[in-house]
């Protein structure tokens, strides 16, 4: 078995993002994540948090190292991962689509694959959508194609949390988040630091209202919104 993989941030900021997610998802039950990375915080959180059910997902080639890290977590508190196409694709060619998963979500005896098509996808399956670190590296027309999925997959009064690095009225928030966008840009043209306004905007139009905006380490930030229509 090839060796796991294993990012340095998300052992930096997992206790941090937990205890919001310990506030915002304590009544909630099915939680999607988008764009699940290595898979360190779909184990950790779903272990942390035993009454979700906590569905992983990303694009196929990461998919191994996810379900080796849920394997570590209790299964039947978590799915397995499904693809989500283009999260990383630097290409302006690559498809774009709705990435995410169309299976059935509950809890099962073992990590189960789930199946990613243009069909419709459950309505109303998932109460808490969660993404980290995603936000600067889609590009713009995948943000947007995010939130405009939202109102399809989750149910009334849904809370989504977002945590990543935000800019706020065309301002970096520090010297070290404006170095992390040149650097992001450098990589492809495509990655940057979002502006706060414009996601909320984007929230607001896919019927979800901003309800916290928690200062994070390393000058990140944790946003909370819930569904309200």
């Amino acid at each position: 078995m090839t060796e796991r993989p294993f990012s340095v941030a998300c052992e930096r900021n997992r206790e941090p993002i937990l205890a919001v997610l310990r506030r915002y998802f304590a009544d909630r039950r099915n939680v999607l994540e988008i764009g699940s990375g290595t898979g360190q915080h779909a184990a950790y959180f779903s272990a942390a948090l035993q009454h979700l059910t906590w569905q992983a997902s990303d694009r196929d080639e990461n998919l191994p190292g996810i379900r080796q890290w849920l394997a570590t977590a209790p299964p039947r508190r978590s799915p397995d991962g499904a693809e989500i196409p283009g999260r990383h694709d630097r290409s302006p060619e690559a498809p774009l689509g709705y990435p995410w998963p169309s299976g059935q979500v509950g809890s099962c005896p073992a990590p189960v694959a789930f199946d990613v098509s243009s069909g419709p996808r459950p309505a109303g399956t998932f109460d808490a959508i969660f993404s980290a670190n995603t936000l600067h590296i889609m590009r713009w027309r995948e943000v947007e194609q995010l939130f405009a999925a939202l109102p399809a997959l989750t149910a009334a009064g849904a809370v989504l949390v977002v945590y990543g690095p935000f800019n706020y009225a065309g301002e970096f928030t520090s010297p070290s988040n404006a170095a992390f966008d040149a650097s992001l840009k450098r990589s492809a043209p495509h990655m940057g630091i979002r502006d706060v306004a414009d996601v909320d905007a984007l929230a607001r139009t896919a019927g979800f209202d901003l309800l916290d905006d928690v200062a994070m380490p390393a000058n990140n930030r944790c946003r909370v919104w819930r569904r309200e229509r």
